[in-house]
């Protein structure tokens, strides 16, 4: 990354999109508190969290998932939700209970005793959503949760986001799907190299000469705007 000047409102949904390689996932992992940064700040509702743990930024309202999904493949999806419940819940029972909710919420309340292991992708990108819901966000960082999917799974995550964002959920989203993402934010953030070459309204970013020559940089990736 290099210099990157990147901040949130509360209520938005922004996408951050760019090229492979153009540093998206190295930001969420700078966020999130799983690399400290070199230089500059991070700030989350005014204080900055830079040197903390991941596990002190959740509690803090800040939650993450990850693109490739690694759930604890021997528990069931509830017991999975509960693990992320437990960030806010010290009672077991009032854990299992939040995580069934999460888990009817994201759709996923009839698989609920089902081993993670026995989840289909679609179903363990849900799980994957839903064990970040469970810790209470205020911001949300999705990392390409519509990756793999056909274009059934990928309309009902769509869905998903839009359910969790009028929960009052802020989220930055890292996504490929092009119309998904065009479709779902307030705004995009484009990266290039480890350096923002766009931010603003999805159909006018869309339109800018640096963002469309980053994309055809890839040739034939099918991730241009």
């Amino acid at each position: 990354m290099s210099q990157l000047d990147l901040s949130i409102e509360s209520g938005e949904i922004v996408g951050l999109i760019g090229p492979n390689g153009a540093g998206k996932t190295t930001a969420f992992h700078l966020i999130a508190g799983f690399h400290p940064p070199s230089a500059g700040t991070i700030r989350f509702k005014g204080d900055s969290i830079v040197g903390l743990k991941p596990h002190a930024i959740c509690r803090r309202g800040l939650a993450r998932t990850f693109q490739l999904v690694q759930p604890f493949a021997g528990l069931t999806a509830l017991e999975n939700v509960m693990v992320g419940a437990f960030t806010r819940e010290r009672d077991t029972a009032a854990a299992r209970r939040h995580a069934g909710e999460i888990l009817d919420f994201v759709g996923l309340g009839p698989r609920r005793d089902t081993a993670a292991r026995n989840l289909t992708l679609g179903d363990r990108k849900r799980l994957e959503m839903a064990r970040g819901l469970a810790t209470r966000p205020e911001l949300l960082l999705l990392d390409e949760v519509m990756s793999g999917l056909n274009p059934t799974e990928i309309e009902a995550i769509i869905g998903t986001i839009r359910r969790i964002h009028e929960r009052g959920v802020t989220l930055l989203i890292i996504e490929h799907v092009m119309q998904a993402i065009m479709a779902l934010s307030h705004r995009l953030v484009v990266l290039h190299h480890g350096e923002k070459i766009a931010d603003g309204p999805p159909a006018l970013v869309a339109r800018e000469r640096k963002v469309i020559e980053a994309y055809l940089g890839e040739a034939g990736d099918g991730t241009a705007p």
